[in-house]
């Protein structure tokens, strides 16, 4: 039986805590640091406690200010994004718990928290911004390509009437690629419409329902489907058509990753609190609805993964690389957000949405590039 007042218990309980922690003097001096502060640095415990805790910050740093004020004001201390350096170099941002010990102006408890939440909350932001700037593009392109496009078909189509066996072949040709560029051209359209989104109250579950009949009835009817609805999730703003396109693109892109036998995607839906984003009139908007589609199809590539929502970045032989992108700007334009990972042999597309109290103005402006995302104390 294990003795929890015994000294072995709390050093093996200091040493398996997965967080690097620090305990340090009021001088910065480094007293004690437990077995994650060591495989973080991949440095010996006794190297490491021959340095201060100003030799992992830059010069100036709040960290500095924040344990005199842990000591000062004898209550413990949150601080975010703070630089921790190593051998003169930038090792990365961590949020870092500063805290008393039991009353002691000697000693302070430090523990850092690299925060990959918000790692993947910025890297989901560069995604969809990217999505965004190509529209004002696209939208050219567009306007652009299809009109010079609608000549050379209907040429193609007067040539196919006098051409003899050999020429009609080419003519079929030409008019296969127009129509192939053509539908290319269909989904530049829809990245360049940047009009105001026209949104209603909305309940996800109708959204969902009805496009997994679609998908069904047509590409997906190979694809056993799962379902974990939270059924006492709160109506959304939104736009239904836009909404359904984006699990329509989901849908398509898991069906065509499983296989035909054994092939499922799992629907969860949620109500989640602890994402918050803080609008650009420094209103605080919550995210609290989450989706999760779930197959267990092949999986993406670790090379592009983190690219899965850049324009043109695909993992289908011959497809647009358009698909997801266009899903990122969707979710974008309601005020959410969007973050894909493959592991244990399924690949998991989650989206937050927001709820907005139909008795407040509402915001329909979502400038995700002057949005700030934190994490809910």
């Amino acid at each position: 039986m294990v003795n929890i007042n015994s000294e072995n218990f709390f050093i093996n309980l200091w040493n398996t805590f997965p967080h690097p922690s620090f305990v340090i003097s009021k001088n910065f001096r480094i007293i004690n640091l437990n077995s994650a502060v060591e495989n973080l640095f991949i440095t010996s415990k006794k190297k490491l406690q021959e340095k201060k805790i100003n030799d992992f910050v830059e010069k100036g740093s709040l960290l500095l200010k924040v344990i005199n004020q842990t000591i000062f004001k004898q209550a413990p201390v949150v601080i975010y994004d703070i630089n921790i350096y190593w051998d003169k170099k930038e090792f990365g941002k961590f949020n870092v718990y500063s805290s008393p010990i039991d009353n002691s102006i000697d000693s302070i408890l430090l523990v850092m928290n690299l925060n990959p939440q918000k790692d993947r909350i910025d890297k989901k932001l560069l995604h969809q911004n990217a999505a965004r700037s190509v529209s004002g593009l696209s939208a050219m392109l567009a306007h652009e390509i299809r009109n010079p496009l609608a000549g050379i078909s209907g040429a193609a189509q007067l040539l196919a009437q006098n051409a003899d066996e050999e020429d009609l072949k080419f003519t079929k040709l030409i008019q296969s690629e127009c129509k192939r560029i053509g539908n290319l051209v269909s989904k530049f359209e829809v990245f360049g419409d940047l009009g105001p989104l026209v949104k209603s109250n909305v309940n996800i579950h109708d959204v969902i329902e009805k496009t997994k009949d679609l998908a069904k009835a047509g590409f997906a009817s190979h694809v056993r489907f799962l379902e974990d609805y939270d059924p006492s999730l709160p109506e959304i703003r939104g736009n239904f058509d836009q909404l359904t396109q984006v699990f329509l693109n989901l849908f398509k892109n898991s069906s065509d990753a499983v296989s035909e036998n054994g092939g499922f995607i799992k629907i969860k839906t949620s109500y989640q609190s602890g994402i918050k984003i803080l609008s650009i009139n420094n209103k605080m908007e919550n995210l609290p609805i989450l989706i999760s589609i779930i197959d267990n199809g092949k999986g993406i590539p670790e090379d592009i993964i983190d690219k899965i929502f850049e324009p043109f970045v695909g993992t289908k032989v011959g497809g647009s690389g358009l698909g997801l992108s266009l899903v990122s700007k969707i979710i974008v334009d309601h005020g959410g957000t969007i973050e894909c990972n493959s592991r244990d042999n399924k690949t998991y597309f989650n989206l937050n949405l927001p709820v907005t109290d139909i008795n407040k103005n509402e915001i329909t402006d979502y400038d995700i590039h002057k949005r700030l995302l934190i994490s809910e104390d």
